[in-house]
């Protein structure tokens, strides 16, 4: 009794063969290109641990069973997992594949002579003319009208035959375009690989230093990042916006002076769709907000000078520009832990005109700013500036506070600079002379703008570009020419010549009937013109249409 056969090396090579000869197929191609795309799409539905590990959490809380399922498919780190590198790896392959026998067989076909045809009266388009000049004259007249119609033409004077082609351009334009794609994924998947982006956040005044720790956790890294940030250093010296009277911006850049590592300095001027490129890094004007200068005191003890980047909450509808700005000021030394929440309304005409008229008017400009103010005390979770959680803390007190003023925020009266431009009836209490001095100041001298700056890396920006350009550029004579093939004999018929035309189209077949009889008149004008016993151009179905 025989055992089981084993594998033998000819089957083995078979195996193999199938294989490369699947991933040479462009269908293959296709597929494995679609299914990238799948992959991507499912990564930019379902959050991702790498960008955003808060909401990866949240989403696992809020649907724990889709979650398990996710998890085990890898969809938490599509980019990441081992299928979505299998499929990246395959598609190169494939695509390498397919372009490097068709870019072989480009370069022969260059260098190769146009063929020529035994019997022209079986291709599809066929005519002959009997015209004045003598074979080897007809045949060098017709190949000369050829090349001035562009195309690739090889002459045999002796048997008076010519061979013409043209439209290499579109299969050179192909190759362009599926290289330059291939490029542009190699470039995406390093640049981004080895790159980062974060954003950066910048009052005026004020200076940032691109560093990781910089960032506040709001950076994202390639996989390959090696952890060397530029240490490029940005000074905000001014903010500028402009804005219709409908609140709308027209415009707004931040003007700063940029220093890299080795002391190089460069004045810049960053504008929305003007980026900045400066040491290795590109800084895009992503965002920008109000920044009012806080002071807060304890006797002689200053426990917060600085600036209070504040945020907005948008109801869905609502101007955001009519909107307050709020933020917070948390004191984590103190025992008990005290916060304290801001609420800035930077025009307080626009504000007091829209409670009067009911529309809210957007505020644009630093315009008799004020802050309302609310002081709570107890334990503070978490030390994050744009969020509060009050599970654990009592609101103590809460006041108004202007531009200029200094408030006991103990009792939520305003020690000076109360102004007229706020009325008292929204709060602007002063603190009464007899009740002792005040325990917890705060003061706000001032109102500034800040930047949100976008921070990227990516060495393969030009690679990106040059292979976008490729791309259109590979299309374009996929667009616009049309392979041909045209031949042209001449023989010898009395006084002159029995001049023969044949050709074919390998697209735009269509079209070829009116271009062929065109061609034919060309031919037979350069050829002498033509005299008796010509006969018209004919056409023929595509089936009987046969290879030189």
């Amino acid at each position: 009794m025989s055992g089981p056969v084993a594998s033998t090396p000819s089957s083995l090579r078979k195996s193999v063969a199938l294989v490369w000869r699947t991933l040479r197929s462009m269908r293959t191609a296709i597929v494995l290109l679609l299914m990238l795309a799948a992959g991507a799409v499912v990564g930019s539905l379902i959050p991702q641990i790498p960008n955003s590990p808060q909401r990866v959490a949240a989403y696992q809380v809020d649907h724990p069973l889709w979650a398990k399922l996710w998890q085990a498919a890898g969809f938490f780190d599509v980019f990441g997992s081992w299928w979505f590198a299998l499929i990246t790896t395959l598609l190169f392959v494939s695509l390498v594949a397919c372009l490097i026998p068709r870019s072989r067989a480009m370069i022969r076909a260059a260098r190769a002579k146009p063929i020529h045809a035994r019997e022209l009266d079986a291709f599809p388009a066929f005519a002959e003319r009997r015209v004045a000049l003598e074979p080897e004259a007809a045949a060098a007249k017709a190949a000369t009208m050829l090349r001035r119609k562009h195309y690739r033409v090889e002459l045999d004077a002796a048997s008076g035959s010519v061979a013409a082609e043209k439209g290499a351009l579109r299969e050179i334009g192909s190759l362009a375009f599926h290289w330059a794609f291939l490029l542009l994924l190699i470039a995406v998947i390093v640049g981004k690989g080895t790159g980062y982006v974060g954003h950066a956040t910048i009052v005026e005044g004020y200076g940032w230093t691109d560093a990781q720790f910089n960032y506040d956790g709001d950076v994202r890294t390639g996989r390959f990042f090696g952890g060397d940030f530029s240490g490029t250093q940005i000074q905000l010296q001014n903010f500028q916006d402009d804005f219709r009277t409908s609140g709308i911006p027209m415009d707004f850049s931040s003007q700063m002076s940029l220093t890299a590592p080795d002391g190089t300095t460069e004045q810049a001027d960053v504008r929305i769709n003007h980026p900045v490129v400066f040491n290795g890094i590109r800084i895009y004007q992503f965002g920008f907000g109000w920044a009012p200068i806080v002071q807060v005191r304890r006797g002689d003890q200053t426990l917060f000078d600085g600036p209070v980047v504040l945020g907005q909450t948008t109801p869905p509808g609502g101007n955001p520009l009519a909107q307050p700005w709020t933020g917070f000021v948390k004191l984590t030394t103190l025992r008990p832990q005290i916060a304290i929440a801001v609420r800035l309304y930077p025009d307080a005409v626009a504000y007091f005109q829209s409670l009067a008229t009911g529309v809210p008017q957007p505020m644009t400009e630093a315009n008799a700013p004020f802050m309302e103010y609310e002081v709570w005390q107890g334990k503070l979770l978490d030390n994050s500036l744009t969020t509060l959680d009050t599970r654990f803390m009592h609101q103590t007190s809460q006041g108004l506070i202007g531009k200029g003023w200094t408030v006991d925020a103990t009792r939520g009266c305003v020690i000076s600079g109360t102004s007229g431009a706020i009325p008292a009836s929204l709060g602007n209490v002063t603190c009464p002379t007899n009740g002792g001095p005040a325990t917890l100041t705060m003061g706000f001298p001032d109102l500034r703008q800040y930047t949100t700056l976008q921070i990227s890396h990516d060495a393969t920006v030009p690679w990106v570009l040059a292979a976008a350009i490729l791309i259109v550029l590979g299309l374009l004579p996929a667009l616009y020419i049309s392979r041909r093939k045209v031949w042209v004999r001449a023989r010898p018929d009395g006084t002159g010549s029995s001049l023969q035309v044949g050709g074919f189209a390998l697209q735009r077949k269509d079209r070829f009937d009116e271009e062929f009889a065109s061609l034919v008149e060309a031919v037979t004008t350069a050829a002498g013109g033509a005299t008796t016993r010509e006969s018209q151009p004919e056409s023929r179905p595509e089936s009987q249409e046969v290879s030189p």
